[in-house]
């Protein structure tokens, strides 16, 4: 039945984005997507704190009771959803020549290739938009810190050190969207984050719900995340 399951699932997103797989052309239209994306999905959270999300008229909508979230500061933030970039504009794109020229807004207006990094729905996450403005351009990093800024959400922003620790039930999906882009687009990591990253991969396999988001994104966008896939298919 849950493979019968995924293969309507592709066929609805199929019909309700069009029949011809092809990249996002930017992070606006990827945003457009997204949500359709994740209405196929059974139980689809947040990343980082677990939260309930709904869809409506296309839309995320966010539960926090439901992932015990407290609000460190910005209620009014933490009351939306924010698309993440989970490897950060900043990291991709101040590799570029058109952000060293002109940083961010000078990419959006000067380079299609910057365009599509922004937009690749593999690295794009629903995030409570207060833990997505406090992680801001921040590198993850494990220093076996006890979160305590939003409630029961195990996310912890260092704003002093400009870093960030994921809860573990993220960090698989962190390490896998980091190796994609990395891999997909060539861009540099420090040896010490990809030893972080290829470790989390190990240590936090796949999920169906990784696995069926793949395939979504795959029907949609015309190519699949392969750290996610080799290990779907090894299920």
């Amino acid at each position: 039945m849950r493979k019968l399951s995924n293969i309507l699932a592709l066929a609805l997103i199929s019909v309700t984005l069009g029949t011809c797989a092809q990249a996002m052309e930017s992070f606006n239209e990827a945003k457009k997507v997204l949500p359709s994306i994740y209405k196929q999905i059974d139980d689809p959270k947040t990343i980082y704190c677990g939260c309930d999300l709904s869809i409506e008229r296309n839309r995320f909508n966010v539960d926090l009771k439901s992932c015990g979230y407290k609000v460190r500061k910005q209620a009014k933030r933490a009351a939306r959803v924010e698309i993440e970039h989970v490897m950060s504009a900043w990291e991709f794109g101040h590799q570029l020549k058109c952000w060293q020229d002109g940083g961010r807004k000078n990419c959006n207006r000067n380079s299609p290739q910057f365009e599509i990094m922004e937009g690749d729905l593999h690295n794009l996450f629903p995030a409570v938009g207060e833990v997505n403005g406090d992680r801001s351009n921040y590198r993850f990093q494990d220093w076996n810190g006890k979160p305590t800024q939003y409630g029961k959400c195990e996310m912890i922003v260092d704003f002093k050190g400009k870093r960030a620790q994921p809860p573990k039930n993220s960090r698989g999906l962190i390490a896998r969207a980091y190796l994609y882009m990395s891999d997909k687009y060539k861009i540099r990591l420090s040896q010490a984050q990809r030893r972080l990253y290829e470790a989390w991969d190990r240590m936090y396999p796949v999920t169906e719900s990784e696995c069926l988001r793949n395939e979504l994104i795959n029907k949609v966008q015309g190519n699949d995340n392969p750290f996610v896939s080799c290990q779907c298919r090894g299920q």
